[in-house]
């Protein structure tokens, strides 16, 4: 009989409660040759019914404080906290694609053909149509076993848990913590690779001020990571112009341009104008502001991470 491995599938959550059941049900259909399945939820603090919804799938639930909430932190409790061989990243608001979505995540790391690995995203109906443009350029259709850079998103990823414990996850950073581990890995010869075959539905539904939020905090992350790379204004002219460029020479192919101008339009200003004050904020970031870029409000009904003080919120978001 083939030695067996346990797989722990770790998630973090705030008030996920919409689209967690569907992501559970979906882990809970994986058929994965020779590996047993642990499933473990991180919640920092969620009002819903996010913690309940986990239980009843069977979830072990780990509780972080909001105080204490950094996108690495949470990940390393749940790490700690699980049993298993291998440790697999999915986002609350991911869906596995198909029953094979596990066992070909784990395929490169069980074969030794790379240490660290993520899979590909794609949109959902409620996606906006640039993003669609935005998973099908970073995660194609084809595998990079391993990949020549540190680029990985935990959205949907898998590591050894040896690995992961003689790395962990930057608990200071204010995003991008998957890419830090990366290159850290890969500056202490180990591989990353990307796994077409292992995809996820994700589904993202924030407001223009949160689009605008998620990737000024990546930005900030990304500049210490690689400072070789300068983005200035008039990068951000230019690839707003490309973007936008791009988005509507697809959407007249697809005979969408007139419903989905004006919010390529957003999307794409939202992107780069976060993307350009990150690269380009030398403020130190404040307690109230980190809140503010963990916790972006949501919008009414929605579940992404949520408030602290208004008036705290009101003064980190004053860019």
């Amino acid at each position: 009989m083939a030695d067996r491995h346990r797989a722990s599938i770790v998630f973090r959550s705030l008030n996920e409660e919409k689209w967690l059941g569907e992501a559970l049900a979906a882990c809970h259909r994986q058929i994965a040759e020779g590996v047993d399945i642990e499933l473990v939820l991180v919640d920092s603090g969620s009002t819903d019914r996010t913690v309940e919804i986990a239980e009843a799938a069977g979830c072990r639930v780990v509780h972080i404080k909001k105080a204490d909430f950094t996108f690495g932190r949470s990940l390393n409790y749940g790490c700690e906290a699980a049993t298993g061989d291998y440790l697999i990243f999915i986002s609350a608001h991911c869906i596995p694609a198909h029953e094979r979505w596990l066992e070909s995540l784990l395929a490169p790391l069980r074969e030794g053909k790379a240490d660290y690995v993520y899979g590909r995203q794609l949109g959902h109906e409620a996606t906006r149509f640039s993003e669609h443009q935005v998973f099908a350029q970073y995660f194609p259709a084809l595998n990079k076993l391993p990949q020549a850079d540190f680029f990985v998103n935990n959205a949907n990823a898998a590591i050894r848990k040896d690995l992961w414990a003689r790395h962990k996850f930057d608990e200071a950073v204010t995003g991008l913590e998957d890419m830090v581990l990366g290159k850290a890995i890969v500056k202490d010869g180990g591989k990353v690779g990307y796994v077409a075959d292992a995809p996820v539905i994700h589904i993202h539904e924030e407001s223009w001020a949160q689009v605008r939020r998620r990737y000024f905090r990546e930005a900030l992350t990304l500049r210490e990571i690689m400072p070789e790379v300068h983005f200035n204004f008039g990068d951000f002219l230019r690839y707003f112009s490309a973007g936008v460029f791009h988005d509507f020479s697809v959407a007249l192919d697809q005979n969408r341009f007139w419903k989905t101008a004006p919010e390529i339009i957003m999307f794409r200003l939202m992107q780069y104008w976060g993307t350009y004050r990150g690269h380009n904020e030398h403020r130190a970031l404040s307690r109230a502001q980190k809140e503010s870029y963990y916790y972006p409000r949501p919008q009414k009904g929605g579940h992404h991470h949520g408030d602290k003080a208004d008036a705290a919120r009101r003064n980190a978001l004053a860019e």
